[in-house]
């Protein structure tokens, strides 16, 4: 493995507040640890060696965990939003000096079980702007977003999605630098936008995967979380 991660970690995450109003999400306890020890760990096992943390709100407190990574065996550098919230696009952008060329993106209430070599494996084979992974959903874990079709990532949008769009971004893409220079530094944007530009041009090429995601975003998600790795951490 040799491409960094960059982990967005900087939103105000209300959808979990009473718990969120002193603690960023990332430090959410998740059956006995905080999460962003488990995504660190994970990664870790993964072969990953570089991290940046995208942090915002509360993110000193994620930085006083974390440190420079050395005892997760990992080297984390940090990008904060600063005063104003950037968005997850804004936040990659400021970031992307830190990351090289090329890199993973992913969010930082996110757990997925899918192998990451065999990803970069299948971008430095196909050498695009970006890849997403996408899990055939049919708005079971959420709202489906990317039309996938025999292999091909026809369009992604986030914001109108079609009632045809039987697939979900995963959760984990890879990135050039190259699609974010065109925003302007320091200013707020999403990364639907991009993303969106780029299945129009037919420039996000898709990779499925088959294994389920867990995320901490809802209380919902939160939940199966907990026993998700409550069932892991007893085997």
């Amino acid at each position: 493995m040799t491409l960094p991660v960059a982990i967005l970690a900087g939103g105000l995450a209300t959808r979990l507040r009473p718990i969120t109003e002193k603690i960023p999400k990332s430090l959410v306890e998740v059956a006995g640890k905080p999460f962003i020890v488990r995504q660190l760990d994970y990664l870790r096992r993964q072969k990953v060696r570089e991290v940046v943390l995208c942090v915002g709100h509360l993110g000193d407190m994620i930085e006083a965990v974390v440190g420079d990574g050395s005892r997760f065996g990992l080297a984390v550098l940090y990008s904060m939003d600063g005063c104003t919230p950037l968005g997850t696009g804004g936040a990659l952008r400021r970031a992307s000096g830190l990351l090289g060329e090329a890199f993973f993106v992913l969010y930082g209430d996110s757990y997925l079980p899918v192998d990451f070599s065999v990803i970069e494996a299948e971008f430095r084979a196909l050498n695009p702007p970006a890849l997403m992974t996408v899990l055939y959903n049919e708005d079971r874990w959420d709202k489906s977003n990317v039309l996938f079709v025999d292999g091909k990532l026809l369009e992604y949008n986030k914001v109108v999605p079609r009632p045809d769009f039987a697939f979900i971004d995963y959760g984990l893409t890879i990135v050039t630098r190259e699609i974010l220079e065109s925003y302007p530094a320091n200013e707020p944007f999403d990364l639907a936008a991009p993303y969106q530009k780029l299945s129009l041009e037919g420039r996000l090429y898709g990779y499925q995967v088959f294994e389920r995601f867990y995320e901490i975003g809802s209380p919902e998600g939160l939940k199966e979380a907990r026993d998700f790795f409550q069932m892991e951490d007893e085997t």
